[in-house]
C-alpha cells in the first residue's frame, strides 16, 4: 500500500481488519515472544530450525502489522455505494472480456474477503480502465503481457458484502 492512499472499506471489513490488528499486536506478540525465547533455550542457535522458523513468522506478523496499521489509519469507511450504472470504487462489475462474461468487485481485497468474488484494485490497469465507465461503454488497456485488452461494461451493482 502505498503511504497515505485512502481505501474504501465497509463497517464490517474495518471491524474485522481492527479485530486481527488487536489480536496480532496484543496475543499474538507474546505467542511468538514466548516460541522464539523456548527456541533460544533450547541451545545453539546456528541450527536451531524453530528459532529461525518462529523469527520468520516474527517478521511477518510485524509486516502484517504495519500493513493493517497503515490501512485502518487512512480508511474511509462507509457503506457501499449505490449503483447508478457507472464504475466506481466498492461495485460490483459484469463485464464482457476476450467474449467471457466476468464478475469481480473494485476495491481492496480487504473488503472482498469472504466473498467468492475476483477483487480488482482501481489503480492495477483494468481498474484504472474501467473507472468511471458506464454500463454499454467499453475501454481497453494493455496488460502486463503488453497484450492489449478490451472490456465492456455489462453491468454494474451495489456490493453487498
Amino acid at each position: 500500500m502505498t503511504e497515505n492512499q485512502q481505501t474504501w472499506l465497509t463497517q464490517a471489513a474495518f471491524d474485522r481488519l481492527q479485530a486481527e490488528l488487536e489480536e496480532l499486536s496484543g496475543p499474538g506478540r507474546k505467542e511468538i515472544a514466548a516460541r522464539i525465547e523456548a527456541a533460544r533455550e533450547e541451545g545453539d542457535l546456528k541450527e536451531n530450525g524453530g528459532y529461525h522458523a518462529a523469527k520468520d513468522e516474527q517478521g511477518k506478523m510485524e509486516a502484517r502489522i504495519r500493513d493493517l496499521e497503515e490501512l485502518l489509519k487512512h480508511a474511509i469507511v462507509t457503506e457501499a455505494p449505490k449503483s447508478h450504472g457507472v464504475v466506481e470504487v466498492g461495485t460490483v462489475i459484469t463485464a464482457e472480456i476476450f467474449g467471457d462474461e466476468e464478475k469481480f468487485l473494485l476495491g481492496s481485497r480487504e473488503i472482498g474477503e469472504g466473498t467468492d468474488l475476483d477483487v480488482y484494485s482501481p489503480e492495477s490497469p483494468l481498474g484504472a480502465a474501467i473507472i468511471g465507465l458506464k454500463v454499454g461503454q467499453s475501454a481497453s488497456y494493455e496488460a502486463p503481457n503488453g497484450k492489449q485488452i478490451t472490456v465492456k461494461i455489462t453491468s454494474v451493482e451495489t456490493f453487498a458484502g
